[in-house]
């Protein structure tokens, strides 16, 4: 099984910034606002807008990649894209933990292989969850799943975890369902996290991000909190300092 560094002590470098912006001349403005931000996501509006031109552009800068693609398929085709994505040197790409065992499998050795091929490190391949925008309501009535989110999110983790993948994208409630059957160092990346100076949103299951770092969150992924900041560079820091 492969797993990521360790992120350290350093605040910076646990928090994830998405680039949810819908063309690459906005993605490089973004990132040129904030160059004190090492790991930046990439996700399915500006990949499908601008391509791999802005992960070329993000690896000359010197920062971490986090594809966030969710490939969600029958084991063929996640491991043909898994092989692709890993191509571009990324350093994590997340899949669907409800594609199945056999599909997780597949895409991290896919990934790992292609990687190797390209002269790239491995992308650690997290296995998404349950969305942060899903809550009880939504698995028992739209989806006819009759677990709540604690037990849905740590029978997945499970299921990531015995499929030999790095980690899983969670929920910062769900922590601690995750670390109670999946120890370090076994990643989790946590999205939906929100400063208490920031409104929710569209996420459903939230925590400040002194809260998930304090409940055995890896990494944090922290968008509109500071994108959207009259201050992006500003608000980074300020998450920074509360996590210090």
């Amino acid at each position: 099984m492969l797993f990521a560094k360790s992120p350290g002590d350093s605040p910076d470098r646990r928090i994830i910034v998405p680039l949810d912006v819908p063309t690459l001349a906005q993605a490089k403005a973004l990132v040129d606002q904030l160059p004190q931000v090492s790991f930046w996501k990439v996700g399915l509006e500006l990949f499908v807008s601008g391509g791999a031109p802005i992960l070329a552009e993000l690896r000359q800068r010197g920062a971490r990649i986090f594809l966030d693609l969710k490939f969600h398929d029958i084991p063929n085709t996640m491991a043909g894209a898994c092989a692709a994505a890993a191509t571009h040197g990324v350093d994590f790409l997340t899949v669907h933990a409800s594609a199945g065992r056999d599909a997780l499998t597949a895409a991290q050795a896919a990934a790992t292989t292609a990687a190797q091929a390209a002269g790239h490190p491995s992308p650690q391949i997290l296995a998404v969850t349950l969305l942060t925008s899903l809550n009880s309501r939504h698995l028992a009535f739209d989806l006819k799943v009759s677990l709540d989110p604690w037990d849905y999110v740590q029978q997945m983790a499970m299921l990531a975890l015995d499929s030999g993948v790095a980690g899983v994208v969670c929920s910062p409630q769900e922590i601690a369902a995750v670390r109670q059957v999946c120890p370090v160092p076994f990643q989790i990346v946590c999205p939906g996290v929100r400063p208490d100076w920031a409104t929710a949103g569209d996420q459903q299951r939230t925590l400040t991000p002194a809260a998930a770092i304090a409940a055995g969150a890896d990494y944090l992924v922290i968008g509109r909190p500071i994108t959207q900041a009259a201050d992006p560079a500003a608000a980074f820091a300020r998450i920074c300092d509360e996590l210090n």
